[in-house]
């Protein structure tokens, strides 16, 4: 594993909240299918593995900001505790339909940044009890062990992951132009319902190239750092590295970001 306290302190929060999630979880097979109480156990996991999260980081870095999906933004400590520049940005269930319905693919997602910079991520699947973790500049690991991109060079050899647009999004018709464009060009076009887990598979060579639109930081901000250190690429639409303000990412194999990107882009209608 990485030796580093600050990472140290995001597995913690990322265990807690899992314990959290876990037992959850376990209520929710209890129940008949599509019960009502579901989203009312869902809705409360969701908060009680973010506040989880939040009372760990807190404790440790009481003078780092911290953005969390279910509590937003959490202001940093005053002087003289006060760390400016760093925040954290937190999921704590991404995949949160999944959950409900049982469906085994959800994550934790935990990144901390400084200024422009992600500096650490973790993603944790309970499920399956792995742990992808990465530290700018220190590579990714997958339960300890270290993990690379895919080597894919073509386009139609790759394994494409993807999240879709909620139904009622304005992007729904855009997102499904660039859908109908890539099938056909790709081995195949995966849309599992985690953008932080897929982004981790990305980096361990479970997939090879990956697209998203109207996301949000916390959906992607962990998983981008992985996919980087693991040897990827990431960037927006545009191929600029502004992906956490304008909600569009592609990652990728570095043989196939280029052709990712340019095929993603040219299916786009004019702006």
């Amino acid at each position: 594993m990485i030796n580093d306290p600050v990472l140290a302190v995001a597995v913690r929060a990322a265990r807690r909240a899992a314990a959290v999630i876990t037992d959850a979880a376990r209520d929710l097979k209890r129940l008949a299918a599509h019960a009502r109480a579901q989203g009312d156990i869902a809705t409360s996991a969701d908060a009680d593995a973010e506040k989880a999260i939040v009372a760990t980081l807190r404790s440790a870095f009481p003078g780092h900001a911290i953005l969390g999906e279910e509590t937003g933004e959490t202001p940093a400590a005053s002087p003289p505790g006060a760390a400016p520049g760093y925040r954290w940005i937190v999921d704590p269930i991404d995949g949160t339909a999944n959950f409900v319905h049982g469906f085994p693919y959800y994550a934790i997602s935990i990144a901390l940044t400084h200024g422009q910079d992600i500096t650490h991520a973790v993603v944790h699947d309970p499920v399956r009890d792995e742990l992808f973790m990465a530290i700018r500049g220190k590579g990714a690991q997958l339960n300890g062990t270290p993990i690379r991109v895919s080597a894919c060079t073509a386009l139609d050899a790759a394994l494409v992951g993807t999240v879709f647009p909620v139904p009622a999004s304005p992007r729904m018709p855009a997102y499904l132009g660039v859908f109908n464009t890539l099938l056909p060009r790709c081995a195949g076009i995966r849309r599992a319902g985690a953008c932080a887990l897929d982004l981790a598979y990305l980096a361990a060579g479970r997939l090879d190239g990956f697209w998203v639109m109207s996301l949000e930081p916390w959906d992607v901000a962990a998983g981008a750092l992985l996919v980087r250190e693991a040897g990827g690429r990431v960037g927006d639409f545009a191929g600029g590295g502004d992906f956490l303000r304008t909600s569009e990412v592609i990652a990728a194999a570095p043989g196939i970001f280029s052709s990712l990107r340019e095929t993603v882009a040219g299916a786009l209608p004019p702006r």
